[in-house]
């Protein structure tokens, strides 16, 4: 049987960068994908979410034990071509470094999980067990890809969970903290900013709201994860100098921690809101995104296992920290129970979202390398 060698998969992750799935368009990815995969044999089915959306789900083996392996096919926008070295969606090699837009987040992981996958299925494994990627749409913005999956059930029979982000280099995650997006909308009423007190500035409770939340989450105690971390990310309001704004909108990002979880910062933001309305502002939240923390065991099965089986490649222990970002394990492990096999360990060397993402081109081999007997080990015990 014929298994893929390092260049291949090195052309498949070119290819796989080209596409611009800046935050849509995961469709075209989910259909090289699904190509790829029938050429070896692997029966791959296409869900599409919306528009040119689309998830991607694939087996390989057969009954329990089950370890879903998932990864996201979109990217976060390029930026300021000019500020790159490299074409962003062309894959760029240089002094063993890889280049290129969502090498790190995630493509390379993405990659690397299906190249294992057809690399075991060539060998005519897995013995026992099951192998399902779930390669999802939308990660970067609402996580809709993995929430669809969810809803369809397929996490009801999983034994394990390997989200292939990168946490630290070489480094696993199992936890992650949580994540609450928000906007909030003030209304005033527009007058000429002579005559203030004839009208109502949006703007104003706005800003003082939002520094008065941000005070106060900043005198939080850390927990397990750290801090909770309240960013104000995006304020908008008025259209000219000499006119007072009748409408204000801000974003707000909240990383939440089980110590001081989701409904607890929501509660309080309620109570801002509702002491600014009392005192005659008109000021509402809209929620964008409610995921809660993942908490399992920090030395759960397959963290062992990863500890055991990445740290040749690491050349040190493997450590355990905490994932400061949000997965799609948001949903795809929720209701999990605590000693759940979870972990996140994906290629990466933490330039994701910014210009000049990078890679070493070692570390996406060493992944395939490790995924093919992290597979087999878990399956296998």
């Amino acid at each position: 049987m014929q298994t893929i060698k390092e260049t291949e998969a090195l052309q498949i992750l070119a290819d796989v960068i080209k596409i611009p799935s800046v935050n849509d368009h995961e469709l075209a990815v989910a259909k090289y994908l699904q190509a790829l995969l029938r050429r070896y044999g692997i029966t791959a089915d296409l869900n599409t979410v919306t528009g040119d959306r689309a998830n991607l789900v694939a087996e390989i083996g057969n009954g329990q034990p089950v370890l879903v392996v998932s990864g996201h096919m979109d990217v976060v926008a390029a930026g300021d071509r000019d500020a790159w070295d490299t074409d962003p969606f062309t894959l760029t090699e240089k002094s063993g470094q890889l280049f290129g837009r969502g090498v790190t987040d995630m493509k390379a992981g993405l990659v690397a999980l299906i190249v294992a996958m057809i690399n075991l299925q060539q060998q005519g494994l897995p013995k026992q067990g099951t192998i399902r990627l779930l390669a999802t749409m939308g990660e970067e913005v609402g996580e809709a890809g993995s929430a669809a999956f969810y809803q369809q059930g397929l996490m009801q029979d999983a034994t394990g969970l390997l989200i292939a982000e990168p946490s630290t280099v070489y480094g696993t995650a199992a936890e992650q903290k949580g994540s609450y997006d928000v906007k909030l909308t003030s209304k005033g009423k527009a007058v000429h900013s002579s005559t203030p007190e004839r009208g109502y500035n949006a703007l104003v409770p706005l800003i003082q709201l939002l520094n008065e939340a941000n005070d106060y989450f900043a005198t939080l105690p850390a927990g397990e994860m750290g801090p909770v971390k309240f960013n104000i990310d995006v304020l908008n309001g008025g259209d000219q100098v000499n006119s007072l704004p009748d409408s204000a909108t801000a974003l707000i990002n909240v990383r939440t921690i089980p110590e001081y979880d989701n409904d607890q910062v929501i509660a309080k933001l309620n109570q801002f809101i509702a002491t600014y309305n009392q005192q005659g502002a008109k000021i509402s939240a809209t929620v964008i995104m409610n995921e809660a923390p993942i908490v399992t065991k920090t030395d759960n099965r397959l963290v062992k296992l990863i500890q055991k089986v990445g740290q040749p490649y690491a050349g040190r222990e493997i450590v355990v920290t905490p994932s400061p970002g949000i997965t799609d394990a948001s949903n795809l492990a929720q209701q999990q129970p605590v000693d759940f096999a979870f972990a996140v360990y994906g290629p990466g060397n933490m330039t994701q979202h910014q210009v000049n993402e990078s890679l070493p081109k070692q570390m996406f081999y060493d992944f395939i390398d490790i995924y093919q007997q992290l597979f087999t080990d878990f399956l296998a015990n």
